[in-house]
C-alpha cells in the first residue's frame, strides 16, 4: 500500500457573499446571501484527495475557532495529528461570488502564518523517502519546507497558489510536479499564452512535470518533451472556488497511484467541472462514485 501523501498546508474559514458584481472602490454593495464553508488551498486538497481514495496526512495550523475544521477533516478519513492549534484565530478568507459564478478573493493568513522551521522538523521526522508531500503557498516557512522535504528524498508537490515571488525563490527543477494556471504561469515566466508558458518552463525546468490548468479550456501536463491533454467539460458554473484544488487532489491521488497522465487528467477534470456546479469549495468536492455517474451527463469539449 502506498504511503500516506502529508499535505503540508493552509485551514481556512470562508465566508462567502453572493453579488451580482464585484464591489468596485468606495462601494457600498448589498449581499444577496451569506455563507460560512470550510476551506483553505490545504483543506481543500487533503479532501480531495482523500475523496479521490488516497491516504492522506494533514500538517499545518489552526486556531481554537477551526478546531470544527479539524473534525471535517476526520470525518473525510484525514489524519490531522499533526494539524496543531495556535493562539492566534484560524486562516479566513472573504469571497464575493458573482451571477456568473466567478469569485474574487480577500485572504488572511491567521495561523497558516505562524507555522516555523521546528514545526516543519516535527512533521519531516515521520516522513519517509519517496513519500509525496503536497505544499501550496498559503503557509509561512515554505522554503525551509522546500528545501528540509528535498533533502530528505521526498517527492515534493507544489500548487503555486496564491502566486508571490517568492515561488521563483524556490528549487522549481527539483519538484516532481508543479501545479499552475495561466495566470500563475504568466507570473512565472512572462509569458501571456500556454504554448509560451510551457516552453518557458520546459527550458527552465525540464525534468519537472508541470500540470498547467486553463479553466474551460482544459488543461495541460509538460515533462520535458512531453505533452497530454485534457479537455473540460461543458458545464453550468455556479461557483468556480475550489475548482483547482479539487483538480490537484484528484490529479494527484490518481498520479500516485501511476495510472496513466491521460487518466491522471480526466478524473481532475470531470471532478473539477462537478465542482464548479456548486456552491462552496471544500463542501464542492465529489465523491470518486459521482464521477462515474457524471460521465454520462458531461458533454466533453469539442
Amino acid at each position: 500500500m502506498p504511503l500516506p501523501i502529508i499535505n503540508f498546508g493552509s485551514c481556512c474559514i470562508d465566508h462567502v457573499y453572493s453579488v451580482d458584481h464585484f464591489v468596485h472602490p468606495g462601494e457600498t454593495l448589498p449581499c444577496a446571501h451569506y455563507e460560512v464553508h470550510p476551506g483553505g488551498k490545504g483543506l481543500n486538497q487533503s479532501i480531495a484527495l482523500a475523496k479521490a481514495g488516497a491516504q492522506v496526512v494533514h500538517a499545518g495550523r489552526i486556531g481554537q475557532d477551526g478546531t470544527w475544521l479539524s473534525n471535517l477533516l476526520r470525518a473525510h478519513k484525514v489524519d490531522t495529528h499533526l494539524l496543531l492549534v495556535d493562539e492566534d484565530p484560524t486562516g479566513h478568507a472573504n469571497i464575493q461570488v458573482s451571477d456568473s459564478g466567478e469569485n474574487a478573493i480577500v485572504l488572511f493568513g491567521g495561523a497558516n502564518r505562524k507555522i516555523t522551521p521546528d514545526d516543519v522538523d516535527l512533521v519531516l521526522a515521520e516522513a519517509q523517502r519517496g513519500q509525496f508531500i503536497l505544499l501550496q503557498n498559503e503557509i509561512s516557512s515554505l522554503d525551509y519546507l522546500v528545501e528540509q522535504a528535498l533533502k530528505k528524498d521526498l517527492r515534493v508537490v507544489l500548487n503555486a497558489a496564491p502566486m508571490g515571488n517568492n515561488i521563483k525563490e524556490l528549487p522549481l527543477t527539483d519538484l516532481d510536479l508543479l501545479f499552475i494556471n495561466e495566470i500563475e504561469g504568466e507570473a512565472l515566466t512572462g509569458a501571456t499564452e500556454p504554448e509560451g508558458i510551457l516552453n518557458i518552463l520546459k527550458a527552465s525546468i525540464p525534468d519537472t512535470g508541470v500540470v498547467l490548468t486553463l479553466g474551460q479550456q482544459g488543461s495541460i501536463y509538460q515533462r520535458g518533451e512531453v505533452q497530454t491533454e485534457q479537455r473540460s467539460a461543458l458545464v453550468d458554473v455556479v461557483d468556480s472556488t475550489g475548482a483547482g484544488d479539487t483538480f490537484t487532489g484528484f490529479f494527484l491521488a490518481s498520479y500516485q497511484r501511476e495510472v496513466s497522465i491521460q487518466d491522471c487528467l480526466r478524473s481532475a477534470s470531470l471532478a473539477a467541472g462537478i465542482s464548479v456546479t456548486r456552491k462552496g469549495a471544500a463542501s464542492s468536492i465529489p465523491e470518486t462514485r459521482e464521477l462515474d455517474n457524471a460521465v454520462q451527463s458531461l458533454t466533453a469539449r469539442s
